[in-house]
């Protein structure tokens, strides 16, 4: 064992713990040793790396993460023994040969996962594995079920609605208008949402411009005591962590695999006691779902799921070939998105029949509306001003003010972007779009985005306002704008589009 002084760093890391070379050279623990760190009551598991300059001799150097969980301060006494090898290795293992898991196979993996037992290396082997040989419904239900039971929970009196999207799509701000409608017709829909993870703005992001969204268990029931809905950050109340450590994989290797799209979305309703649900499955070329063909298939098993968990489920396949709306952003999105409140018929058509037609799905489902009748509901109450109301009545509650869209502030750096012949817009990527809102700073820079001036089809002279990057960064935009030139995200085309000769 070795008893070792803190040392905390400004910064996040997964089980990572730094050792001086000369007190791991003296001890019988070697470089990515897997090992106990305990303090008082406490303990969490870590992976050894050596250094000769970041720690002194006698120090342990923690990410403050690591020193969160267990709940040390600078200088505070440890100590370090080995761990145990994971139990849950063999079932890895067996994963990655093809074989089907059992239940119990899989609630080990994910409490391994989630208590800290499994590094990053078993994490990325188990999640490559599951993208590699798949899972059964089987599988995915156990695997679901107890994401769910491995974090925090919440339990309501009422029967609870929610509306999920799969994302991909830049622009996806519809919930800031599907919940106030919603939430004004008497049903409760408590939205949590994530943040950006490969996009310009995650719900929670956007939203965050307005109010507070890191609220509490409590908090969040007050809210929807008071108001029907909340529009919160799923993150901040721990609703499935193995969620959360899964994505730390998928997002370097760029995957997704479709057992856990499935059964992590799902674990989070299960969380959140959620009764009736709307899953929003966006189709295009460069979405996650590229055509309806899998789309069906997707929401088939959306749907099967669903009727295992006891989550009545219906999915939406929905546009998915360009941007939602016009605005690319946390600012911009929730700038439009209180524009479309305000005022619908002047808020893009793309924004307002999303929304809608997520919203009148859930009025029927609550009984509100009956079937087939639900979407014209939702236009009322959105053209009557009660969503617009209600949505400000969240805001408040969540412990924002009353705003104005008008008042919501852009980036003060801006650069027009223009097109370089007469023609047609004949696409815009998505991919593309999101890559230069980043480099202008997005999500972070929650004043930076990109505002559309034309949508597929528009007609445009040499010369026309195509679209605007904004940025709160000079340098960050000078690099975004390089970036829109050499990438070009919105093809313009003239109507001859090839000509060929016998020279």
């Amino acid at each position: 064992m070795l008893t070792l002084r803190v040392k905390i760093f400004d910064f996040d890391l997964e089980r990572f713990i730094l050792l001086h070379e000369d007190d791991l050279k003296a001890s019988q623990y070697f470089q990515e040793d897997r090992v106990v760190i305990k303090h008082q009551d406490r303990e969490i598991f870590g992976v050894i790396y050596s250094t000769r300059t970041l720690v002194n001799k006698g120090e342990v150097g923690l990410p403050k993460n690591l020193a969160k969980e267990l709940k040390v301060n600078n200088g505070d006494i440890v100590y370090i023994e080995h761990a145990e090898r994971p139990k849950s290795l063999p079932f890895i293992r067996k994963k990655m040969n093809g074989d089907k898991l059992k239940k119990e196979e899989i609630y080990l993996i994910v409490d391994e996962m989630v208590n800290g037992n499994l590094g990053y290396i078993e994490i990325s082997a188990f999640v490559t594995s599951i993208y590699i040989n798949g899972m059964d419904m089987d599988e995915i239900e156990s695997l679901a079920i107890r994401m769910a039971e491995t974090g925090e929970t919440i339990n309501w009196e009422s029967t609870i609605f929610d509306v999920h999207s799969i994302g991909g799509i830049p622009g996806n701000k519809y919930a800031l208008l599907t919940v106030p409608i919603v939430a004004s017709a008497g049903l409760k829909i408590p939205k949590t949402s994530s943040r950006a993870i490969t996009s310009a703005a995650g719900t929670a992001d956007v939203m965050e411009v307005l109010t507070r969204v890191d609220l509490t268990s409590d908090e969040i029931k007050k809210v929807v005591s008071e108001t029907n809905g909340c529009l919160v950050w799923g993150g901040a109340i721990d609703l499935a962590p193995a969620d959360d450590i899964t994505i730390q994989v998928e997002r370097p290797l760029n995957i997704d695999p479709k057992p856990l799209l499935l059964s992590s979305v799902l674990a989070k309703k299960l969380a959140m006691s959620v009764n009736k649900l709307v899953i929003d499955i966006p189709t295009g070329y460069e979405a996650k779902v590229k055509n309806i063909k899998e789309a069906s298939a997707l929401a088939r098993d959306f749907i099967s799921l669903g009727d295992r968990l006891n989550i009545q489920l219906e999915c939406a396949i929905t546009y998915g070939n360009q941007p939602i709306g016009r605005a690319i952003g946390p600012a911009l999105e929730a700038r439009e998105a209180l524009k479309a409140l305000e005022n619908y018929k002047e808020a893009p058509s793309s924004l307002i029949e999303k929304s809608l037609s997520l919203a009148g799905i859930l009025l029927e489902m609550g009984g509100v509306a009956p079937y087939g009748e639900g979407k014209d509901l939702a236009e009322d109450i959105l053209a009557s001003g009660k969503a617009h109301e209600k949505f400000l009545e969240i805001v408040v509650a969540q412990g924002g003010k009353e705003i104005e869209s008008d008042d919501i502030e852009l980036g003060k750096y801006k650069v027009d972007i223009h097109s370089p012949i007469d023609g047609y817009v004949t696409r815009i990527s998505n991919h593309k779009i999101t890559k230069i809102a980043k480099e202008a700073g997005c999500p972070n820079d929650k004043k930076a985005g990109i505002y559309l001036n034309v949508k597929v089809g528009n007609k445009v002279e040499k010369g026309d306002l195509l679209f605007t990057i904004y940025s709160s960064s000079e340098e960050r935009l000078r690099a975004a704008a390089k970036l829109a030139r050499v990438i070009y995200p919105i093809k313009v085309e003239g109507m001859l589009l090839k000509r060929i000769s016998r020279f």
